[in-house]
């Protein structure tokens, strides 16, 4: 996946200013990063490969800024820079793009954000917990398998996470946190870049066949009972097909989170219609994920456990993933983690003979900062 994912209890604040500033403090700049590689052995049944493989994923560079301005509101925005297109476009592995750049003021009244970014469904979500680093099944940066078609991704969907929309420019608001519950709607008029859209010149109609006027909405709780956490989620998100396409895309899902005693119990469901991978309107289409995992924390060390299970249909093909993870991870520092990840696929892409089974094994290096 083109990021690191993880459930949220509440929203983070980050930004970077444009025009004259109204804090009586500069604003507050700061850049962070991480990288997250790896050696793996693979062994497939796809003719018979094992090999080495080193992956380099989640290599990015965040500049934010923020800042109070003296009517007390919270201003700013963040600028994400990625090494390589995240839509994996031809002999552009060396390009550095920008991921996410939007802005947002945030106060008593809740947040809003305007830019390219995910939407509300995707920030507030919870899933299976992530226990080696950088790394996990649900929405997998490392993903050690191939299909029998010789493509070096899944058959089916691998995410619970609402991708409908990605980082496409939108504006999104999330009310204040009340009770410990939280509303977060977004709307999105074109999914047709997936990645931030400078158009500051009239308009282009799209032609492509992407969602448009994505709507969505998403509702969590967060709260603790003694020593117990709880993070529940849901979500809803539909769009239009473009003109003559008959698609009315929509996706929807729920997640939840269990803690105690350094137990993270989680686990997420998802289904669409009318989609073709993350966000093409397509009709008749569909997917359908479901996923699970425990880990358990203590001192510099976390282990784990969790499995996910894809099935997506297009053309009337199914394409069917299963993936089950078993690993850890150990801090030696702030912001450096060594990890194990083991990994056992099994990818059908719904031809006669086209299951293919892999398994996997690698220590994992992840660096932020």
């Amino acid at each position: 996946m083109k990021k690191t994912l993880l459930g949220t209890t509440a929203l983070v604040s980050a930004g970077l200013v444009a025009g004259p500033a109204l804090a009586s403090d500069p604003l507050n700049v700061t850049v962070s990063g991480s990288v997250v590689t790896g050696v793996y052995f693979v062994d497939s049944d796809l003719s018979g490969i094992q090999e080495t493989k080193i992956p380099v994923v989640a290599r990015d560079l965040t500049i934010e800024a923020s800042g109070t301005l003296d009517n007390g509101l919270v201003a700013g925005a963040v600028a994400m820079i990625e090494l390589g297109d995240d839509e994996g476009a031809a002999g552009s592995a060396d390009d550095a793009t920008f991921q996410e750049v939007y802005a947002y003021l945030e106060g008593g009244f809740g947040r809003t954000e305007i830019g390219a970014t995910d939407g509300a469904a995707f920030k507030m979500h919870y899933s299976s917990p992530w226990f080696v680093p950088g790394n996990g099944v649900d929405s997998p940066n490392i993903f050690n398998s191939g299909t029998a078609a010789g493509v070096n991704t899944a058959s089916a969907r691998t995410s619970t996470y609402a991708l409908m929309t990605e980082d496409d420019n939108k504006i999104s608001y999330f009310t204040p946190r009340i009770a410990g519950f939280q509303l977060g709607a977004s709307y999105t008029p074109d999914t047709s870049l997936n990645n931030p859209n400078s158009n500051g010149f009239g308009f282009l109609p799209s032609n492509q066949p992407t969602a448009e006027d994505v709507m969505e909405i998403a509702l969590n709780y967060a709260g603790e009972f003694g020593g117990l956490a709880l993070g529940l989620d849901g979500f809803y998100g539909t769009g239009e097909g473009p003109s003559g396409s008959n698609a009315d895309p929509e996706e929807w899902g729920f997640g939840a989170n269990l803690g105690f005693s350094g137990f993270t119990l989680g686990g997420a469901w998802y289904e669409n219609e009318d989609l073709a991978g993350q966000s093409t309107a397509v009709s008749g289409n569909s997917a359908e994920v479901w996923t699970a995992g425990i880990s358990y924390g203590t001192g510099p060390w976390t282990i784990g456990t969790a499995y996910l299970e894809g099935e997506s249909e297009a053309g009337g093909v199914t394409g069917e993933t299963s993936f089950w993870q078993v690993g850890g991870g150990y801090a030696l520092g702030a912001g450096v983690d060594l990890g194990l990840d083991i990994q056992f696929i099994e990818d059908d892409n719904g031809a006669a003979g086209g299951q293919v089974d892999s398994t996997s094994g690698g220590v994992v290096l992840a660096i932020s900062f």
